[in-house]
């Protein structure tokens, strides 16, 4: 059995997989952290985990961690199966590196983007070679209704909505149109500038708002909401095997 453990900006989700099945699947938050690692392990007899995190954990936990499970902490210096272009490899966030692994497992010898619609909507682009190029960063659908509240003195702060129409007749309908259809049109314009590039190209979207967004897509997509857990699990069996 191995533990995985993605430690994101909002939230911690552990898994359990064996072999390439998840077998379960829990988030947790921080201050019960080590309280339900401790459950989870003893009930599955695990021995292997690794850890992707993209916020700050304690020394002491890790540390933790390290007496009873054969650890691996993604880095930057982490064996994975792609080849790695990007001009800074250590400031690629370990979210990404674990994303272009699963595509890598997922589809072989394929032209892949992934996209992964969180806090942030980052674009990852991996060849039919298993060669990692890059990609884009840019502001996620929470972050960007956020923004126009604090930078502005009378926009008023909503929960995410799908737009009626995306010409708003009010302020509440131009906000939901100005997020949620810029977020659309943006994602949508950037799988057609792959499109063009790249013949025989495969669309993965993942992250917290895959549904949210899915349904309004018109590109063809394969969702996966747990897809980063997959990366990491192949990560991680990927150095077992070595």
């Amino acid at each position: 059995m191995n533990l995985i453990i993605d430690a994101g900006n909002t939230r911690i989700k552990v898994a359990v997989f064996e072999q390439s099945t998840l077998i379960e699947l829990v988030v947790i938050d921080k201050k019960r952290f080590l309280s339900e690692i401790k459950k989870i392990v003893k009930k599955h007899e695990i021995f292997t985990a690794i850890l992707s995190s993209v916020t700050i954990l304690s020394e002491k936990k890790i540390e933790k961690f390290k007496k009873t499970l054969n650890l691996i902490i993604l880095s930057s210096a982490t064996d994975v199966p792609f080849i790695n272009l990007y001009e800074t490899p250590k400031t690629l966030g370990v979210d990404r590196i674990a994303l272009v692994s699963g595509a890598v497992k997922k589809f072989p010898n394929k032209n892949v983007l992934i996209i992964d619609a969180g806090t942030c909507i980052t674009f990852d682009f991996v060849n039919d070679k298993s060669t990692y190029f890059g990609g884009a960063i840019s502001l996620g659908v929470e972050m960007r209704y956020k923004a126009l509240h604090a930078f502005t003195s009378k926009l008023p702060i909503l929960e995410k909505n799908y737009p009626k129409i995306f010409i708003g007749s009010n302020t509440i309908e131009s906000i939901n149109s100005g997020v949620v259809n810029g977020v659309i049109q943006e994602i949508e314009g950037v799988i057609n500038q792959y499109k063009k590039k790249f013949i025989n190209l495969t669309v993965v979207l993942t992250g917290g708002d895959t549904n949210f967004l899915a349904k309004q897509l018109k590109s063809s997509i394969f969702a996966h909401q747990n897809f980063l857990l997959e990366g990491l699990n192949e990560i991680l069996i990927f150095n077992k095997n070595k």
